[in-house]
């Protein structure tokens, strides 16, 4: 009998030597109690969180949280439905209706996570015969929806309008065509050119979507993304985003003004075929959208310590995945796995937590240290911080 597992076994091997050499393991870490968005007790030791995506720190909110509980006496604690069947509360039209507010489009959806909306969107609108174009690092969710939906995928150079450009020339022009973009790529924190890549797609007939989940709340005047911010957000087809990081609970979601969206809320399968969200996850989701509107101040105090942080990393000699702070996420590059994890292992016990990237998720692959600030940083957080990556950094032998 075939070991259906023995395609693992690298990976499996790979794990293996890495324990061997006594590093705690990096992908097994329970937080015992969390006491606010950037604090929370690991090992036994209270730790700074800076790897939560937890962007504008509304998971603590006490709107949010007293909407979620009121939600939870008023309607149980789940749905037992699909949202085409017994699983439309009244707080999933709220949540979708506070989405239509903050992005000023005609329809939204709410998926039961954001990549169920990548999966589902994709799949649905793009199918067999059709062409769907992705930026090579796009998120496994994107991938996964192409699959899905059979559609032809090509890949193009990571951020590069040029090479965007000469694959759409070489598709048939009356072939459907599905650009996908990403705001905020999220391994290196990068944003994409959108307002180059977008005229393109258009000048091509490709219908464009945009993927904003790292860049929702925080970036553009009005917290809408990357395309907000570069003046063509009304060029965008489709938005898809997700509850779990600015927004602060769980679930996804996708917008959009073309006339015919409504009927993706009968064809779309992992919409149709799966549970809807429970009532006390949406009241949480609707209460911070509307929140996030008034949010000028969080957005500004957020810019500020992503500012101080890329500054101070790269002072101390530090390799960061951008030149210039471009979004909330800093990366920070290590020479390889091993000092990557023994490098995560430091930090932690330093009381710091960040998020340790490997391939093949990494573009390049690299390995690398993702850092996520929150709203919620206070600037001697950040100081903090800066003093425990020095120290765990010449611990390591990663800077001098």
């Amino acid at each position: 009998m075939t070991d259906l597992f023995s395609k693992f076994d690298p990976l499996i091997q790979q794990r293996e030597t890495l324990l061997a050499t006594g590093v705690t393991d990096p992908y097994n870490l329970v937080m015992e109690k969390v006491i606010s968005p950037t604090v929370a007790i690991c090992n036994g030791r209270e730790t700074i969180l800076l790897g939560t995506y937890n962007y504008m720190g509304m998971t603590f909110d006490e709107d949010v949280i007293a909407a979620g509980k009121d939600a939870l006496d008023k309607f149980g604690s789940g749905t037992t439905g699909s949202r085409v069947l017994n699983g439309t509360y009244q707080g999933h039209k709220e949540c979708e209706d506070a989405l239509k507010e903050f992005y000023a489009m005609d329809h939204a959806m709410v998926f039961s996570t954001g990549y169920q909306a990548n999966l589902g969107i994709i799949s649905t609108i793009a199918g067999k015969g059709d062409y769907v174009i992705l930026d090579i690092d796009s998120h496994a969710s994107i991938y996964d929806g192409c699959k899905m939906g059979d559609a032809e995928i090509v890949a193009f150079r990571h951020n590069d309008v040029d090479a965007l450009e000469k694959r759409l020339k070489r598709l048939p022009a009356d072939a459907g065509k599905l650009v996908v973009l990403e705001g905020v790529y999220s391994m290196l924190g990068d944003v994409a050119p959108l307002k180059e890549m977008i005229r393109v797609s258009k000048e091509a007939g490709a219908m464009v979507l945009v993927d904003e989940a790292h860049s929702m709340g925080f970036i553009g005047e009005n917290g809408r993304g990357v395309a907000e911010a570069q003046g063509v957000l009304d060029d965008v087809d489709f938005v898809i985003g997700t509850f779990s990081k600015s927004v602060g609970t769980v679930g996804g979601f996708c917008v959009s003004n073309h006339p015919k969206f409504e009927i993706m809320r009968l064809v779309c399968r992992p919409y149709v075929f799966t549970a809807s969200l429970p009532p006390s996850v949406v009241a949480t989701a609707a209460t911070s959208i509307r929140k996030l509107m008034h949010g000028s101040n969080k957005r500004a105090h957020l810019w500020e310590n992503s500012k101080v942080l890329h500054k101070g990393l790269r002072d101390l000699g530090f390799q960061l995945g951008t030149d210039e702070p471009q979004s909330a996420i800093i990366a920070v590059i290590m020479p390889d796995l091993e000092q990557g994890a023994m490098m995560w292992e430091a930090l932690l016990e330093e009381g710091l937590y960040v998020n340790l990237a490997r391939p093949p998720a990494t573009p390049a692959g690299m390995t690398l240290l993702r850092c996520s600030l929150c709203a919620e940083h206070s600037i001697d957080q950040v100081g903090e911080i800066l003093g425990r990556f020095e120290r765990a950094g010449k611990r390591v032998g990663i800077i001098s």
